[in-house]
C-alpha cells in the first residue's frame, strides 16, 4: 500500500426487495447483510467494508424505503434509510428492472434534487430474456432524473457489478481508511448472530408469519472448543409463537439447525445454539420496546 490512500462512503438504497442486501454482499465476496426473498428484510444501517489495495468502499445497506404501514418500526426503518442519504460520496439507488412502484417513486423524491452524484442500478436483468426489451426501460429510467450513470446489472450473479464497482470506486476522495483493512463490517457478533438467527425465520416462515419478530441474545459464552448461546425470538402474539416452534418443535429445530451451520461459519467454531420463544403485545409498535431490542435512533 503507497502513502496516498482513498476512502469515502456508499448509500445503497431503493424500495424494499429490490436487491440491496445481495448486492452488498455480492460487491464485499462476504456475507454481511442477511437477504430473503421478502420485503423489509433489513431492519437496519449495514456497513460493509470493502478493501483493494490503496482504496477503502465503505457501503452503507439501508432498510427499503416504503409508505405503508405506520408502526414504530416502519418509521424507524424510513428513518434508517434516509438519513443514509447525507454525509456519504455517491448513492446507488437501485431498482427492479420489472416494475417501477410508489415506494421507488418515494425514494426518486428524496433524490432529485441532492447535490451528490446518483448512480442508478437497474437489477434483475437476468429477468427479461429478450434484452431489446431493456432499452425501453433504460430510456424511461433515465428521464425520472440526472443520473450520473445507469447500470443494468444481476446482483445475484455478479453481470454488471464489477463496472458498478469501479465507477463506484471512482468517486473515493482521498483520505486514510476509516477501518482496519481485513473488516467487513462495523456489526458486533451479538447483532451478526442475531441477525443470522432473524434470517432463518423469515424464510422458514413462509408468508405465515408477518414481520413481527426480533431475535435478543440473551447470554454467549465462548468456550475453548464450542461458542454457547441462548437467544430469545421475540413475536407479537401468542399464536404467532406457535407457527415458529411448529408441529412438536420440528419449524424451530430446522431454523435452529440452518443458523447454527452458518454461524459455525462466522464464528470458526462449533456452536451450541439454544432458542427460547416469547411474545411481547406490539413490540413493532412501542418506542420503549424497540429500544429495549436495540432500535435505537
Amino acid at each position: 500500500m503507497t502513502n496516498e490512500t482513498r476512502s469515502g462512503y456508499v448509500a445503497i438504497v431503493g424500495r424494499p426487495n429490490v436487491g440491496k442486501s445481495t448486492l452488498l454482499n455480492r460487491i464485499l465476496g462476504h456475507k454481511v447483510s442477511i437477504t430473503s426473498r421478502k420485503p423489509q428484510t433489513t431492519r437496519k444501517q449495514i456497513l460493509g467494508i470493502n478493501t483493494k489495495d490503496d482504496i477503502q468502499t465503505i457501503y452503507v445497506d439501508t432498510p427499503g424505503l416504503h409508505t405503508l404501514k405506520k408502526q414504530a418500526i416502519n418509521r424507524y426503518m424510513n428513518k434508517a434509510a434516509s438519513s443514509a442519504l447525507h454525509d456519504v460520496n455517491v448513492i446507488i439507488f437501485m431498482i427492479d428492472a420489472l416494475a417501477w412502484r410508489d415506494d421507488d417513486e418515494l425514494v426518486l423524491q428524496k433524490l432529485v434534487d441532492s447535490a451528490i452524484p446518483v448512480l442508478l442500478v437497474i437489477n434483475k436483468v437476468d429477468k427479461i430474456k429478450d434484452k431489446t426489451e431493456l432499452f425501453p426501460i433504460l430510456e424511461k429510467r433515465q428521464a425520472k432524473m440526472n443520473f450520473a450513470a445507469i447500470f443494468p446489472i444481476c446482483a445475484r450473479s455478479g453481470s454488471g457489478v464489477d463496472d458498478l464497482e469501479a465507477k463506484v470506486i471512482s468517486y473515493m476522495p482521498p483520505g486514510p481508511f476509516m477501518f482496519g483493512e481485513d473488516q467487513k463490517t462495523d456489526q458486533t457478533i451479538p447483532f451478526q448472530i442475531a441477525e443470522c438467527i432473524r434470517e432463518k425465520i423469515v424464510r422458514n416462515c413462509g408468508q405465515e408469519l408477518p414481520y413481527a419478530t426480533a431475535v435478543d441474545i440473551e447470554e454467549m459464552k465462548d468456550d475453548p472448543k464450542i461458542f454457547r448461546i441462548q437467544a430469545v425470538i421475540w413475536v407479537e402474539r401468542p399464536g404467532q409463537k406457535a407457527i415458529i416452534i411448529g408441529d412438536r418443535g420440528a419449524r424451530l429445530k430446522e431454523i435452529g439447525t440452518q443458523a447454527r451451520k452458518d454461524l459455525q461459519n462466522l464464528l470458526g467454531k462449533k456452536v451450541y445454539l439454544n432458542l427460547w420463544v416469547k411474545h411481547k403485545d406490539n413490540w413493532s409498535d412501542s418506542e420503549r420496546l424497540l429500544g429495549q431490542l436495540g432500535f435505537n435512533e
